[in-house]
């Protein structure tokens, strides 16, 4: 009977001992594939290099992510996984990747969590790179600042990239138990998301708060995400900037994707699927590089994306959650319009006429230019719409016409300040593609090239604040920052322009959406 008492004793001792793992020096979980052990951050706990899937090689190369196996013992995860295969592309991308591998399906969790019980809201952050790079070890995309500061258990993840991603083969998809091929990154990411649904408890997160966004690419995915009945009930909420599936890197038909992946092969000189396979994955990365090689699109693969994304948020058949969704003033260079020309309103009409034939002078009449100023204004303008802006739109346009739920569109116009490396003091005229993830992650002090200042570390605050509110609830109303309406409330519909003077303004342009969006449609 002492025996039996004793041990007793011991089980009651070891349970709130389980149970406090999350508030340990050395921080363990248990997820469904086995134990986890991270690192304790001044009390935000952090696990790198979390596998979600299977490594998609050798035969697996190509194909919809497999589970996770489960491993034995303790798994360190203190070291960031490898970054999946990719070529070095933009000069502003920073990894703190263990190397590059197509062993890359990883994801790192920040967590403020004292217990597994917290039920704190989730963010699973998806990074920018146009579908051929980028890393969820990007400094930008760090999710400390959200975790201590907001109280948010945040995720980032990995997703294949280029030709491991998105490749397409009248092979592949007639071994796919779907008919389908491509899309393999957008598999990825759901694979993720579901991964994290199972296992954020661990975490001290709520499976059932949890947000998805991203910037570029990653608001492109969210996007997609929406669209897919694969993913589209694994979130309750979506945050996307700048770009969407509804008109930046559009989906293609599976036919066209399959005429592009047998050029590759024929690039290759491969003469069957089981050739591409044997080819070794450094190969396969080099080829890319080739000028004859085209882009990987996403297909409407009929699993994934069982038809078009415009017919599915047409009819209403996408994740009908909150959104906040919005782009930057300068999402492109006016020299995107101008190429080359100097910025004479003379120079800009004839570029625009180059541009649109017979519909030119419409688009003058919603672009227009009298003088220098006035010409890269409006060129500014015009090539931030024509890359992504007007996709952005395209999709907050479509979501507060199809969904019950509400719609928050920003206009974010803070330009970054100065490089340090130079000794100019002014700023840039517009916010160029990218340069609010730092404030809005809350992430200034992790990038040194600029000169950040009280302006830029204001803007930042409001910013964070606003997708923190928005994770939280599914609003980003709060203390201390500006009410924001949704976009449909009202009579008028309204925009947040985020700056140094952040403001709610009635919505502008709408007319030359509307007409960007007839050219699309025709």
């Amino acid at each position: 009977m002492k025996k039996l008492l004793g041990l007793l004793s011991i089980v009651v001792l070891l349970v709130p001992a389980a149970h406090a793992q999350l508030n340990a020096e050395v921080p363990q979980v248990e997820v469904e594939q086995g134990k986890l052990q991270g690192v304790d951050d001044s009390g935000v706990k952090i696990f790198k290099g979390i596998p979600f899937a299977q490594p998609p090689t050798g035969n697996l190369r190509w194909k919809a992510p497999q589970p996770a196996k489960d491993w034995e013992g303790v798994r360190q995860a203190n070291q960031f996984g490898p970054r999946c295969m990719q070529r070095s592309i933009f000069g502003d991308m920073v990894f703190r990747s263990d190397g590059m591998s197509e062993d890359c399906l990883y994801l790192n969790v920040w967590t403020p969590a004292k217990s597994q019980d917290a039920d704190l809201p989730v963010l699973v952050y998806f990074y920018g790179g146009g579908f051929i790079a980028g890393d969820g070890t990007e400094p930008r995309y760090e999710g400390e600042s959200m975790a201590r500061n907001k109280g948010i258990v945040t995720i980032t993840i990995n997703y294949r990239l280029g030709v491991f991603g998105f490749l397409s083969h009248p092979e592949l998809t007639a071994e796919s138990s779907n008919s389908a091929s491509g899309n393999y990154g957008l598999l990825d990411q759901a694979q993720a998301l579901k991964w994290v649904k199972e296992n954020v408890v661990a975490f001290g997160g709520d499976p059932d708060k949890i947000t998805i966004a991203g910037e570029s690419a990653g608001s492109i995915s969210v996007s997609a995400l929406m669209a897919s009945p694969l993913s589209r009930d694994l979130f309750r909420g979506a945050i996307g900037e700048s770009g969407s599936i509804l008109g930046a890197l559009s989906a293609t038909s599976l036919d066209q994707g399959e005429k592009v992946g047998e050029k590759f092969a024929s690039i290759l000189g491969a003469q069957s699927l089981s050739e591409m396979r044997k080819l070794s994955a450094d190969s396969l990365l080099a080829t890319t590089a080739q000028q004859n090689v085209p882009r990987f699109p996403i297909t409407i693969d009929g699993h994934f994306l069982p038809k078009s994304p415009y017919k599915i948020f047409e009819n209403g058949q996408q994740s009908q959650v909150p959104l906040l969704v919005g782009w930057n003033s300068g999402e492109s260079n006016y020299q995107a319009i101008l190429r080359g020309q100097k910025p004479t309103p003379q120079n800009y009409k004839n570029a625009v006429r180059q541009l649109y034939d017979d519909k030119a002078d419409q688009i003058l009449s919603y672009y227009p230019a009298s003088n220098k100023k006035e010409v890269i204004e409006s060129a500014t303008a015009l090539a931030s719409d024509r890359f992504i802006a007007f996709s952005t739109w395209k999709w907050s346009n479509m979501q507060s016409k199809t969904s019950d739920q509400p719609v928050y569109r920003y206009y974010y116009s803070h330009p970054r300040p100065a490089a340090k490396a130079s000794d100019d003091t002014s700023r840039a005229e517009f916010a160029v593609h990218s340069a609010e993830i730092e404030y809005a992650m809350g992430n200034l002090p992790t990038n040194k090239v600029y000169k950040w200042t009280p302006a830029d570390y204001k803007v930042s605050n409001i910013m964070q604040n606003y997708f923190a509110q928005f994770i939280k609830t599914g609003d980003p109303n709060g203390l201390g920052v500006p009410t924001w309406v949704p976009l449909t409330q009202g009579n008028t519909p309204h925009f947040m322009q985020i700056d140094v003077n952040t403001r709610l303004r009635r919505v502008q342009h709408r007319e030359r959406y509307q007409f960007l969006d007839q050219l699309s449609s025709n």
